[in-house]
């Protein structure tokens, strides 16, 4: 199984407000940068949307360290999912789980790989989460 690195980020101006998303993928020497942008939306949606994308946008199952900015994305799928899944999507207060479509297909596509996640400190200097903030941002302009 190939080995391959997605670095993810979600913007938002106001929140909700118009967002993007960005995503960076490597390969050793292939690079593929993907963005998007939704008139409405929240930061947290866009997180999401982002690691979507860079998961949905592998041909093939691969061994993907997974880096964002997001602790909602990081803590959600990492620990909160399994017990939501349990109690029927909702959350610790009994409520229905935020943003549920959007973890059931984050879900679906983390299945098909061996996701090993990681979590960056945002706008803090590093390198590859700064091109998916860019990204992230682009998606925003494209609207």
């Amino acid at each position: 199984m190939k080995t391959v690195n997605i670095y993810t980020d979600g913007a938002c101006r106001g929140n909700p407000g118009p967002g993007g998303w960005g995503v960076l993928i490597e390969h050793g020497d292939i690079k593929k940068e993907l963005y998007g942008g939704v008139q409405e939306t929240t930061n947290n949606q866009m997180e999401l949307q982002a690691a979507i994308e860079g998961l949905k946008a592998l041909s093939e199952p691969c061994i993907v360290n997974l880096t964002t900015d997001s602790k909602y994305v990081m803590q959600g799928i990492t620990s909160w999912i399994s017990k939501w899944k349990k109690n029927n999507w909702k959350n610790a207060a009994k409520k229905n789980v935020k943003n549920k479509e959007l973890w059931v297909e984050l879900d679906k596509f983390q299945d098909k790989h061996d996701v090993r996640w990681h979590w960056v400190k945002g706008h803090s200097g590093h390198a590859k989460n700064e091109i998916a903030d860019q990204l992230a941002n682009k998606g925003i302009d494209t609207l």
